[in-house]
């Protein structure tokens, strides 16, 4: 008569093979998840200017962008109470944020106080650069 099945020796030398393999794969993934945090900081401080610039040009009235050191707060100009209120804000989490100024985009899609931003973690760092024209530019340093 034959026995069909694994022994239990067998069956806990492959659960302890999968463990360890399951172990090491979560080990490298770690280490993935400050580039991840990098791109997605970059990709937000990107679109929120972007988002700036083209809310402009849309509601024609000015909006402004002001960096903090952990994110961000995208703000429009109130012309009768002659303020910036603020439209919405975020915290980029795993990336610290620099900025020399605080860019203010127009209707005409044009900057005020042109600014260059630095994203940046043990990962890398990114320079984001905004033209008078409005444009934004993303290039990697280092």
């Amino acid at each position: 008569m034959r026995r069909r099945g694994f022994t239990l020796v067998e069956t806990v030398l492959v659960l302890a093979l999968a463990g360890l393999l399951l172990y090491g794969g979560a080990v490298s993934f770690k280490n993935l998840v400050p580039k991840f945090r990098l791109h997605t900081g970059v990709w937000k401080v990107r679109s929120v200017l972007n988002e700036a610039r083209f809310g402009a040009i849309w509601t024609g009235s000015p909006r402004r962008v002001t960096f903090e050191t952990a994110g961000f707060l995208l703000e429009s100009y109130d012309g009768t109470a002659k303020t910036w209120r603020p439209l919405r804000s975020a915290r980029l989490e795993g990336v610290a944020v620099q900025a020399n100024n605080n860019p203010a985009f127009y209707p005409e899609g044009t900057v005020a106080n042109l600014a260059t931003v630095t994203v940046a973690n043990s990962r890398g760092a990114y320079k984001i650069t905004i033209a008078i024209t409005g444009r934004v530019k993303v290039s990697k340093l280092g």
